[in-house]
């Protein structure tokens, strides 16, 4: 089962790159414990209770048949096979799996096998792990992820905390990465790849590095962008402008890749899934660093084979000492005026709501300027990305800037009205690449209408102001004005800390810090602020696709 092969099988060493681990992945691979197949692994994701208990056997005695008493040292069992067992101890969600898995490692472990430790307490770094596991309302879509795509990642973990979101994102992403479309599967992979290393992410970089080798994909391509086909390396302007800059994407973009004079010429439904999967890595980057997610078991950066030590520290991208990471910086305020905040943002919900004053066009439009002209300063940290990263970016230096930056040209607004989601590009989606725009659509519905009529330690609460401002501050900052919407709502609902934690969010994730993220809503509940970061991740993929469906449509006209 391709989603079983192991995701990152080098050891965290010092010396050893991430490149070269990932290099010495088939040479691995090719390993065989006695008794131990992928089947058996696959097999643990069987709908039939009996069958999965079966495999479990088979599995437990594969392992201690290749414990025996002729066999020696840490050669008794591959590598691979020891990650999946420390993958599945920490994160299959059936009880039964996860505590047998836990004790071969411990049994391995005492017949003198070098097992591997996790290196990170949870899903993220910045959610304690037990707090985590309260506000998952119910482990039965942890539980059906396992048994559909044969793990439960760190993303479906937190997404977890709000269900009804997380189903309509695994159904969008299955139809992106695993139905039959235009693209090859090994190119939809290698396109995730190529977008999540814009924003330095190693966690995609690393998942889709897998998905693409298991797809068959060509190893050297890993290696280099320039490895890749012409075709493929030819996304690379459109790439890196959805990423950091879409409002700069013009109907010659979309004609130098499409046109019949193009080489290679993309098709239109090639190129808006490829789009779309780009959109959707650069999101989901969003998404990754503003909730701190750690790297997986099973992940360069996730696990060591060496013994704790306290000079040894983690030199994992996302590890929890990575200066970019949401390392315990004493980024965690004191709590003493947070109830006050909370009071004062309830307050300014019910006027706003009240409010029966009309403000003039023109007032809109200078609020709308003030409001997307603001400075708010964002950490700067110009750390370089690992080499697995690094290989992968064209142009690094090619990075996020103000829509307006002050005393300069502005690029013209995107009125709402003009070109929007409802009345333009679902439409265009759905017909280039059936289906997709009414998943896309419902994600974006459910994310806007979630609510659970709470507020920090508040119930019965009418959220629909705060979340609206949430959203429409995002577009702001990628230039999309709503002539019907009152921007001061916005300087009114959003205080600076949240201010400062969107924007890094939604314009340079790879900047957030856990210093940002614990500064907002210092009284809400974590799940609360993950419902934040779901609406960061949406709003930007709407505002980037918006950009780039409205010079699709320009093209075609």
């Amino acid at each position: 089962m391709a989603s079983f092969t192991c995701q990152a099988n080098g050891e965290n060493a010092p010396g050893r790159s991430a490149d070269s681990d990932m290099s010495r992945r088939h040479r691995y691979e090719s390993e065989s414990d006695v008794g131990l197949t992928v089947k058996c692994f696959a097999r643990l994701c069987s709908r039939d209770e009996e069958e999965r208990a079966a495999s479990l056997e088979e599995l437990s005695q594969g392992v201690l048949a290749c414990l025996g008493p002729d066999r020696r040292g840490s050669a008794q069992l591959s590598r691979q096979t020891l990650l999946h067992l420390l993958r599945l101890s920490r994160s299959c969600p059936l009880q039964e799996v996860r505590g047998r898995a836990t004790e071969l490692l411990r049994t391995a472990q005492e017949k003198g096998v070098e097992v591997p430790r996790v290196l990170a307490s949870g899903p993220s770094a910045f959610i304690p792990a037990k707090e985590m596991l309260k506000e998952v309302p119910d482990q039965d879509i942890l539980i059906e992820s396992f048994l559909s795509l044969g793990r439960v990642d760190h993303t479906t973990m937190v997404m977890a905390m709000h269900p009804a979101y997380l189903s309509c994102f695994l159904r969008t992403q299955h139809a992106l990465l695993e139905m039959d479309g235009p693209l090859p599967r090994h190119w939809i992979h290698y396109i995730v790849v190529m977008a999540a290393a814009r924003h330095h992410c190693s966690y995609l970089v690393q998942q889709h590095s897998a998905g693409f080798l298991d797809a068959g994909g060509e190893e050297s391509w890993l290696s280099g962008f320039q490895h890749a086909p012409t075709k493929l390396q030819s996304l690379h302007t459109l790439n890196k402008l959805l990423a950091h800059r879409p409002w700069l994407i013009t109907q010659q973009h979309i004609q130098e890749l499409v046109s019949p004079g193009a080489e290679p010429r993309w098709s239109l439904a090639e190129l808006i899934h490829a789009v779309i999967l780009m959109a959707h890595a650069h999101s989901l980057c969003s998404f990754g660093w503003g909730c701190g997610l750690n790297p997986e078991p099973d992940h360069i950066g996730g696990y060591t084979f060496q013994l704790p030590s306290p000079n040894h520290l983690p030199q994992g991208p996302h590890s929890p000492q990575s200066p970019r990471s949401p390392a315990h910086e004493d980024g965690r305020p004191e709590l003493g005026d947070g109830a006050m905040e909370v009071e004062v943002l309830m307050q300014r919900m019910v006027e706003l709501q009240q409010q029966e004053e009309e403000c003039t066009q023109e007032e809109m439009v200078t609020r709308f300027e003030r409001e997307r002209s603001e400075s708010i300063p964002t950490t700067v940290v110009r750390e370089a990305p690992p080499d697995l990263v690094l290989h992968l970016v064209e142009e690094p230096q090619f990075r996020y800037e103000d829509f307006a930056p002050r005393g300069e040209q502005s690029p013209p607004t995107m009125r709402a009205q003009d070109y929007s989601w409802e009345d333009h590009g679902f439409s265009l989606v759905n017909r280039l690449l059936p289906d997709m725009g009414q998943l896309l659509d419902e994600k974006f519905q459910v994310v806007s209408n979630l609510t659970y009529h709470r507020m920090a330690m508040h119930e019965d609460v009418d959220t629909h102001t705060l979340r609206k401002a949430l959203w429409n501050y995002i577009h702001c900052l990628y230039g999309i004005r709503y002539d019907d919407y009152d921007y001061g709502s916005v300087n009114v609902l959003l205080e600076r800390s949240l201010k400062v934690f969107v924007k890094t969010v939604a314009c340079h994730p790879e900047q957030t810090t856990a210093r940002v993220y614990h500064a907002f809503w210092r009284r809400f509940r974590h799940s609360e602020k993950v419902h934040a970061n779901l609406i960061v991740m949406e709003a930007r993929l709407q505002a980037a696709l918006l950009y780039t469906l409205r010079a699709i449509t320009h093209y075609m006209r």
